[in-house]
C-alpha cells in the first residue's frame, strides 16, 4: 500500500476535485485539503500544474498528479488493497474509460454550454442535443451494470464516480434555469441509479447541495463582474 503525504489542491464546489475526494474516501486515505480560489491562483498550483494551471491536483509525496481521470487512476494503482475503482478485466476497463471520455469531453460540455446560452429557443436547441446524450449513457448503464446498482457493479466504481460528480451541477444549473437536463420518464434507470448514488455513504457529504452551487455560482459571477469594471 502506498505510504507518505497526501494533498488534495481543490474547491470544495468543484465537481472535478470531487471525482478525487471520492475515491481517496473509498481508499480510506484522508489527504490534506489546500484550498485554492478560481480568481488568484497559487504559487503551489502553478507550479504543480504548469501546462493546464488546473485543480485539482494530488501531491503525493510532494509528486504531482494532474487531471481528476488520470487522478482515479492512479489513486486505485497507488492504493489497490482497497475497492477497486476501474474495472479488473481490461475489456470493461477499457468500456468504462471509452465513456469516462465520453462525459467529459462531448456530454458535460453540452450542460456547461446550457447554462451559458441566453434564452429558452438557444437552451432549448442545446437541450435536445444533452438529451441526445442521455439516451447513450442510460443503454451504456443498462449494458454495463449488468443488471446491478452501479457501474461498478454492486459498488460505486470509476464510472459512477466520472459521472456522479457532475450531478450536483447539473441540478444546480436545473435549479437556475427552471429547465430540466435529466428527464427521468427518458432514462428511468440512470434516475434511479442517481438516488442510489447521492444517497451512498461515500458520496453523500462530498457532492455539495444544489443549492449551494447555485449561490456560489452567483457570488462568482457578482466576483467576476466586480473585478472586471
Amino acid at each position: 500500500m502506498a505510504t507518505g503525504s497526501v494533498k488534495l489542491l481543490g474547491v470544495w464546489a468543484s465537481p472535478f476535485v470531487n471525482r478525487v475526494e471520492i475515491a481517496l474516501k473509498m481508499k480510506s486515505v484522508e489527504p490534506e485539503f489546500i484550498l485554492e480560489t478560481t480568481l488568484n491562483k497559487s504559487e503551489l498550483l502553478l507550479k504543480s500544474n504548469p501546462v493546464y494551471k488546473k485543480i485539482p491536483v494530488l501531491l503525493h509525496d510532494e509528486k504531482p498528479i494532474c487531471e481528476s481521470l488520470v487522478i482515479l487512476q492512479y489513486i486505485d494503482d497507488s492504493w489497490p488493497s482497497g475497492p477497486s475503482i476501474l474495472p479488473s478485466d481490461p475489456y470493461d476497463r477499457a468500456i468504462a474509460q471509452f465513456w469516462a471520455s465520453y462525459i467529459d469531453e462531448k456530454w458535460y460540455p453540452l450542460v456547461v454550454e446550457f447554462m451559458k446560452a441566453e434564452g429558452k429557443e438557444a437552451k432549448a436547441a442545446v437541450l435536445e442535443k444533452i438529451s441526445e446524450g442521455n439516451l447513450l449513457l442510460e443503454e451504456a448503464f443498462i449494458k454495463i451494470n449488468k443488471g446491478k446498482s452501479f457501474f461498478g457493479g454492486d459498488r460505486i466504481g470509476y464510472l459512477d464516480i466520472v459521472l456522479g460528480s457532475l450531478l450536483g451541477w447539473v441540478k444546480a444549473i436545473e435549479m437556475m434555469d427552471e429547465m430540466k437536463i435529466l428527464d427521468e420518464t427518458k432514462m428511468p434507470s440512470l434516475a434511479e441509479w442517481d438516488k442510489r448514488f447521492c444517497s451512498d455513504n461515500v458520496v453523500k457529504d462530498i457532492i455539495p447541495q444544489p443549492e449551494k452551487l447555485a449561490e456560489i455560482h452567483r457570488k462568482f459571477h457578482q466576483m467576476k463582474k466586480a473585478t472586471s469594471n
